[in-house]
């Protein structure tokens, strides 16, 4: 863990007082005080109703708060105070990277995911998201925009930014991962003690260089379609994507990549 961010606390452990959840969600949030209450509210009422591949109770959420200087944390602290299987960390430093580092280190449950807290991502995709991570028939996986089956509502603009970034990570990183900025994953919490300390960004860009790291250490990675309706702005890290070329097996004492990726594609393919 970085060393500025040996403060990191958390509101309650566990949230609820209950067993080792089976899934942990966490939601990066950063100045985030208009959109938390509602987001969080509305993803715990989604998990609540679940009974397969996993029941409410065995989904916590947690609030990775990273830096906020509004009223975000003091929010986040009343809905973990108030309801099952929420839980808050707060982290005194920015970034998005940062937030899911920390939490996901921490965490004892056996997958774990995140998702951004406008709820771009319809979330009825959460179910196809972990089912293969509490099988065992992959290691990460991510939701797509870009395949036939993805139903997305957004800008012109946003729509070039994304593809053209996404063409960026294809063309320069060899990345066969269709949508790297989807913010949709999940993880089984094993193959991230190899993952996480190759991973050298730790903010925006830290998504991408965790699934390029993924495909050259030879992980499974199945994508599943999603349903995106925009909501804020989208941002474009290139420093990111031209410090990973310059060194093209990031890691940090881990070993060089020993086996070819495979990555899994929704049926139907994938749009470009």
């Amino acid at each position: 863990m970085d060393p500025d961010d040996q403060g990191l606390s958390r509101s309650v452990e566990p949230a609820d007082g209950t067993a080792v959840p089976a899934v942990e969600v966490v939601l990066p949030v950063y100045n985030e005080e208009r959109r938390l209450e509602a987001g969080v509210r509305g993803l715990r009422a989604h998990l609540d109703a679940l009974d397969a591949p996993v029941t409410g109770s065995e989904v916590r959420v947690t609030i990775a708060d990273n830096g906020s200087t509004d009223r975000t944390t003091a929010i986040a602290r009343q809905l973990a105070d108030t309801l099952p299987g929420v839980d808050l960390v707060r982290l005194e430093r920015k970034g998005r990277g940062r937030a899911l580092r920390a939490v996901w280190s921490g965490s004892a449950a056996p997958v774990v995911a995140y998702m951004d807290i406008d709820l771009s991502t319809e979330l009825d995709a959460f179910g196809p998201l972990v089912a293969p991570l509490l099988d065992g028939s992959a290691d990460l996986v991510v939701g797509t925009r870009l395949a036939p089956d993805s139903q997305v509502a957004r800008s012109l603009r946003r729509e070039v930014l994304s593809r053209g970034y996404n063409a960026l990570v294809h063309l320069v990183l060899r990345s066969r991962v269709s949508d790297a900025q989807c913010g949709f994953k999940a993880a089984r919490r094993e193959v991230l003690g190899t993952l996480l300390p190759v991973v050298a960004d730790d903010a925006w860009f830290f998504d991408t260089e965790l699934l390029v790291a993924a495909e050259r250490l030879g992980l499974r990675i199945r994508e599943v379609p999603v349903t995106w309706v925009e909501d804020g702005d989208s941002m474009l890290d290139l420093q990111g994507i031209a410090r990973l070329a310059l060194h093209p097996v990031p890691r940090a004492g881990s070993p060089a990549r020993t086996a070819a990726p495979t990555v899994a594609a929704p049926a139907g393919g994938l749009s470009e």
